[in-house]
């Protein structure tokens, strides 16, 4: 393989990468996928997995290209798929389409496949090559990653706060501290996210409906309570219909607050309360591949503490609100500098007035 060679894949690649990108908010529990096929440098067929249950990125390439794939050139995002789902294998699709070579920028996680697509694309006498562009590959898809390496979802918190640190008054009133623009932003991490998560204190306190309400046509995410002592009433926004919804509760017994909720049920912590690391395995079953989790102090400061988050999005507003304000997380215990939580921050950017800080904990979860 020359250097020519692997200038052209990594060009193609990335194509197939924008391509995945358009299934962001829409593939979940799938993954994002993405493929192109070229003949002679040109692209001959391309197409992008959609949503679950829907063709995918090969199979949608293969039918642009007809003809022309025989001794072409592949490029997918993620291996072909070598087991029966919702849809045949794509790489019985690929090996009767008889393309020269097959680019693939990461190895599919999913124990079904795991290297079966590929070591059956070599059987065929297909050449393959693994690993082009594959860190980008794997984070596009770090959701889905997550649930079958680790069995839970990528957990991201996201939190708005004054620049003192304050993310509502004494009273509660918190609405609106971030701008018009911060607000849009969430919806996007929540469409992006697919599932997001709360607590039965912040349903009580300001009934969200933790929807994406943006122009377009959007997937809505999965609605995730924490709700220990059954609080939540039936009446509730985050109960409504439109997506599917969750329960996660220690009482195995407990009737769903309203029809067509799931009622998942964890082991109990050392205070009673839903157990995080239960809860985020019994998601991870559930299929669900990422969670923001959106909630008050005390929920955020005990997914902090237990070092379950993978990444913090923070809103900060220009503006200040008191030292008797309450705080954006609850850490009770810390009482000496080396005892702080560590960040590392991945990005910075200005979103309208506010200012959106990116991180993650560098410390490894304790579960």
């Amino acid at each position: 393989m020359s250097n020519a060679d692997e200038v052209l894949a990594k060009s193609f690649m990335a194509r197939a990468l924008r391509l995945a990108e358009r299934g962001r908010a829409s593939t979940q529990p799938n993954p994002r996928v993405g493929c192109v096929i070229a003949r002679d440098g040109l692209i001959v067929g391309e197409g992008f997995h959609v949503r679950a249950g829907e063709p995918h990125a090969e199979v949608l390439a293969l039918r642009a290209a007809g003809e022309k794939v025989a001794g072409a050139e592949v490029y997918v995002t993620l291996e072909p798929c070598a087991h029966h789902g919702r849809t045949p294998p794509c790489v019985d699709a690929l090996i009767a389409a008889k393309p020269k070579r097959v680019w693939v920028a990461m190895q599919d996680p999913n124990p079904l496949v795991a290297g079966k697509g590929l070591a059956k694309l070599r059987e065929a006498g297909i050449e393959v090559h693994v690993g082009v562009m594959g860190d980008l590959a794997t984070e596009l898809n770090r959701g889905f990653v997550s649930r079958m390496t680790r069995g839970r979802p990528w957990v991201t918190l996201k939190l708005a706060a004054s620049l003192d640190g304050r993310t509502a008054m004494a009273s509660g009133e918190s609405q609106w501290i971030t701008g018009e623009a911060a607000r849009a932003d969430v919806h996007l991490l929540r469409a992006e996210a697919g599932a997001v998560m709360t607590s039965s204190a912040t349903v009580l306190e300001d009934d969200p409906q933790l929807t994406v309400r943006l122009d377009g046509s959007w997937r809505q995410p999965d609605r995730i309570v924490l709700d220990t002592h059954h609080r939540v009433p039936s009446t509730a926004k985050v109960w409504a219909d439109g997506a599917r919804r969750f329960l996660l509760t220690t009482d195995a017994g407990v009737a769903p607050p309203a029809p067509g909720v799931e009622v998942l049920t964890t082991r109990a912590d050392s205070a009673g309360h839903v157990d995080l690391c239960s809860a985020l395995d019994a998601l991870g079953r559930s299929q669900v591949n990422e969670v923001l989790v959106e909630c008050g102090p005390r929920l955020a400061g005990a997914f902090v503490q237990a070092r379950l988050v993978d990444e913090i999005v923070v809103y900060l507003a220009p503006s200040l609100l008191g030292h008797d304000a309450q705080p954006l997380a609850h850490l009770p215990g810390m009482v000496r500098l080396d005892q702080r939580v560590r960040l590392k921050p991945k990005d910075v950017r200005l979103v309208g007035d506010d200012i959106r800080v990116t991180a993650v904990l560098e410390a490894k979860e304790k579960c």
